[in-house]
């Protein structure tokens, strides 16, 4: 494999996973499409690179060069940036501006770069002063329920929030499940019953 990678979870209640990587050799691969925005951190040469990636609507193809580390930070649904709402962000990276060798503008602030084993307290941080913020209606709506409001304001706020539709969510962590049972042996039609796929060609 040309990507060397670690995941783990956190007891972040913003944070979905993280997963600290290393490129040992050039290499590309399919990435599927993604309901969840992350922040990525890159190491390259001494030089660090912070990025925001937005939800991504499609698959696409992922390329890297040889001989970066990486940190990426999967943040859940509901959770945002302020400044930077994911319906802003969809289908792109951006990349943050430096503020030093160790540090990035955020916010009008500068941050310092987060480890793999300090991201919470890095998460902790931009929540207290109120850089990341959490939109409750979409934990709400996620689980079933509606909150007595309009649907036109939850549709609204959900948007903000996660810069998807909630059915789209559902499609692409749908297919994601699917791809991992694949990936895992079970049998297609097996996949197909259990994901409510009505028949192969839908999968």
């Amino acid at each position: 494999m040309s990507i060397l990678s670690e995941e783990r979870s956190s007891d972040s209640p913003y944070v979905e996973k993280i997963i600290k990587g290393r490129t040992v050799s050039d290499g590309s691969s399919v990435r599927p499409a993604e309901s969840h925005w992350h922040m990525v951190f890159t190491r390259f040469e001494r030089h660090m690179l912070p990025i925001y990636v937005g939800p991504l609507t499609s698959a696409g193809v992922a390329s890297w060069g040889e001989g970066a580390e990486i940190i990426w930070i999967k943040f859940k649904l509901g959770v945002f940036l302020r400044q930077l709402p994911p319906n802003d962000f969809l289908d792109t990276e951006t990349i943050l501006p430096d503020a030093g060798s160790q540090s990035f503008w955020l916010n009008g602030s500068a941050w310092q770069f987060p480890n793999f084993e300090n991201v919470e307290t890095f998460i902790a941080r931009l929540v207290r002063d109120d850089v990341l913020v959490e939109d409750p209606v979409v934990h709400t709506v996620l689980h079933g329920h509606y909150p007595e409001m309009s649907p036109r304001t939850v549709r609204h706020r959900f948007l903000r929030s996660t810069g998807m539709t909630r059915s789209r969510i559902y499609q692409i962590e749908r297919a994601q499940q699917a791809a991992e049972l694949l990936e895992q042996g079970v049998p297609i039609m097996d996949t197909v019953f259990e994901l409510g796929y009505y028949d192969q060609p839908h999968l």
